[in-house]
């Protein structure tokens, strides 16, 4: 199982909005996810609101580009209907180029009331843009001829291509469970965020087994999992850091968590999150050794939330640090 990073680029306090501090902290976590050898940095897209401050992933990703060499960095996810595929096409192929071919792409549907309203789309209609925007968006990357305006404008090929061919590999964010089958018998790789949607490990190992027998034969898509996870000596200021992370989230009516806690309210407590093991708080051998219930259940990638809820930056590149010296055998 590989460990990454994934920022959602929160902001604490929220508003006003301080963008290019947390975009800062954001390269300096990048440049701490390659020190401790971790895989990957994924970063996540949202507007509007300080639950999550990057609206422009290729942006800041590019950035963490010039400041790293071996590793991966990704976007979790582009919303695929608050933009032009072709447009999203150009702007990822070109930084696939920059990358040098370390471009992993994320691609999801949105599920944050107040960005749909923001961009004036309805999200009834969203499952429905998001697939037509995903096959341009790949028909593209490939070299193919794609219209700009639903057949409207005259077939365009985009003038720069991505390395990796036919695209960078593609990750489908996933938060209902019916929709699990579906994105696997397409084959493709999955994100899930299990804070948000599921009550224990046990649930989320029911979810990779069902997304497994629903691929297709021959095929090997993959399972990333995010986990919020701290890594150090002050345990108590991360833990009052996922309770703000939380706290934030429900004000921002993050969709699928809010109804988690609708169901069930005991899970807007950051004890609660920590009790299920989707927060790995603690010395660095004791997370290490709690991942591993996440490599026995088939995630091929643990991807670590280490910045969330204005934990300090300093606490943040050392627990990344730690952690992945544990895993490497240098902290035994």
């Amino acid at each position: 199982m590989r460990l990454s990073a994934f920022s959602v680029v929160d902001e604490y306090p929220p508003g006003p909005f301080e963008t290019p501090d947390r975009a800062r902290d954001v390269v300096s976590l990048a440049e701490a996810a390659e020190a401790g050898g971790l895989s990957t940095l994924w970063v996540a897209e949202h507007h509007f609101q300080p639950g999550g401050v990057c609206p422009a992933p290729a942006v800041l990703l590019a950035a963490c580009g010039a400041r790293t060499r071996r590793l991966r960095l990704g976007v979790l996810v582009s919303v695929l209907p608050f933009h032009r595929p072709v447009e999203l096409a150009e702007q990822y192929a070109l930084l696939d180029r920059l990358l040098d071919g370390r471009l992993n792409l994320g691609v999801g549907s949105g599920y944050i009331p107040l960005e749909f309203e923001g961009f004036g789309i309805d999200p009834a209609t969203k499952r429905e843009r998001f697939e037509a925007a995903l096959a341009t968006l790949l028909a593209a990357l490939d070299g193919r001829e794609v219209t700009v305006d639903d057949g409207r404008s005259a077939p365009v090929r985009i003038n720069v291509r991505p390395v990796q061919r036919p695209h960078p590999p593609i990750w489908v964010a996933v938060q209902r469970r019916e929709a699990i089958p579906f994105v696997a018998r397409t084959g493709r790789s999955i994100a899930l965020v299990p804070y948000a949607t599921v009550a224990s490990i046990e649930a989320l190992a029911e979810e990779i087994r069902e997304y497994r027998s629903a691929l297709p034969t021959g095929t090997s898509g993959e399972v990333a999992v995010a986990v919020h996870v701290y890594a150090g000596d002050h345990e108590e200021r991360a833990r009052a850091a996922l309770q703000r992370y939380l706290d934030s989230r429900l004000a921002t009516q993050s969709a699928f968590y809010a109804e988690k806690v609708r169901r069930d309210p005991h899970h807007a407590s950051a004890a609660a999150i920590e009790a299920s093991g989707f927060a790995l708080i603690g010395s660095a051998r004791s997370v290490a050794d709690r991942l591993r219930a996440f490599e026995r259940i088939g995630v091929d990638e643990l991807l670590g939330i280490f910045d969330f809820g204005g934990l300090p930056a300093p606490d943040v590149a050392a627990s990344v640090r730690a952690l992945g010296a544990e895993l490497s055998g240098a902290g035994r």
